[in-house]
């Protein structure tokens, strides 16, 4: 089969925005390097071998055809805390999983507008002087929760259930997922990124990788509502260890702290605990966040020094590590939709491609559920298709 002929320099940025170099790439292929070589050289390589490249580099075939790469800027702002690997461009995987949800809440902005729906008046109402317990305080009223709500709840997952709940009623869009889409090949890396918002005074969208522990994920919900109640896009990878040089983050930081662990809660607590075997994990299981995120609260309200942070920083992580076990498959398909998709966001789709407003092809392309799939869908949550 004659060969077909691609522009050099475009297969180059389809395998280096995939992060892959020539070895990598040909392992995967089940070429030599040499062939890898050939083909950035001369653009001249197989239409089986050229779809292998695409699924192999994660990337769309069409791609492939280009004239000139694209550029692989992150359309949002870039809040993460940059390591020396900071020049690398953004997986795929991220930019992808950015790009669906902008379409989601481009259509959602449009449905909600439609139907006479009023705008969200705390997107935005956060000031950078503002007090983090005044604005963690303001969080709470909208989500109609109260600064002890964790408490209630038995676990690190009812918790986040409950929070997710009541994000979705007070009109902000959330999405958990650990892969692009529904592919279980293209898991999310929580070293890239942890979560992301688009902030929309009608269709505010939160976006957290689910490939993260849950008590982790806690944190991550918390930093994006506050980037929210500050008007603000971006990508963050939150961690208790570092301390971000990017104000925006620190702000989030220390509003997420407060709407999670109040100070005035845990100052109380803590003479309760300081002397206990762990202290930490009893701050955990309290506020339903992790050990660590736990320990940096204390840290941050000077109830531990330092020395002791990082102590038990380094001591918990090298234990998680070597206990971590990975993920059991499976699990109830439609709950990971009604997590991946979301029940406000779902319901929409389902609703406007009942009356009309939606063509059945555009709503399988929202949500990424086609046919009979996207039928079983509608009736796992309550609106069976007409």
């Amino acid at each position: 089969m004659k060969p077909v002929k691609l522009v050099p320099k475009v297969l180059q940025w389809v395998r280096e925005r995939a992060g892959l170099g020539i070895s990598i790439l040909a392992q995967r292929m089940k070429v030599t390097a040499k062939q890898v070589q050939e083909w950035e050289q001369t653009g001249e390589l197989s239409i089986s071998k050229a779809k292998k490249l695409a699924s192999v580099a994660r990337t769309p075939f069409g791609y492939l055809f280009l004239a000139e790469p694209l550029s692989d800027a992150l359309p949002i702002p870039d809040f993460r805390t940059l390591t020396d690997d900071s020049a690398l461009r953004p997986s795929p995987d991220l930019l992808e999983t950015i790009h669906i949800m902008q379409q989601r809440q481009a259509w959602m902005r449009e449905y909600l507008a439609e139907i006479g729906t009023l705008k969200n008046s705390f997107i935005a109402s956060a000031h950078s002087q503002d007090d983090p317990v005044v604005v963690a305080k303001a969080m709470r009223n909208i989500l109609g929760i109260t600064s002890d709500w964790a408490n209630a709840q038995s676990t690190w997952e009812d918790a986040l259930r409950h929070l997710r709940e009541k994000i979705e009623q007070a009109g902000i869009l959330i999405f958990i997922n650990g892969v692009v889409g529904n592919n279980t090949h293209r898991k999310l890396d929580t070293n890239e990124f942890r979560g992301f918002s688009l902030s929309d005074p009608f269709a505010p969208l939160i976006f957290i990788n689910g490939a993260d522990a849950k008590s982790a994920q806690m944190f991550t919900i918390a930093h994006e509502l506050a980037h929210l109640w500050f008007g603000q896009n971006g990508v963050s990878n939150t961690n208790a260890k570092e301390f971000p040089e990017r104000p925006e983050e620190r702000q989030c930081n220390a509003v997420a702290a407060e709407f999670l662990i109040p100070a005035d809660a845990l100052r109380v607590t803590w003479q309760d605990l300081k002397l206990s075997a762990e202290p930490f994990q009893i701050v955990a299981r309290r506020f339903k966040v992790s050990p660590i995120v736990a320990a940096r609260r204390c840290l941050d309200l000077n109830l531990i020094d330092k020395a002791a942070f990082f102590d038990f920083y380094n001591a918990y992580s090298a234990q998680e590590y070597s206990r971590k076990k990975p993920k059991k498959p499976g699990g109830d398909f439609w709950k990971t939709q009604n997590v991946r998709i979301g029940v406000k966001f779902g319901t929409a789709v389902v609703i406007a491609a009942m009356e009309g407003r939606l063509l059945y092809r555009d709503a399988y392309r929202l949500t990424g559920l086609n046919g009979a799939t996207f039928e079983k869908y509608s009736k796992s949550i309550g609106l069976p298709i007409i």
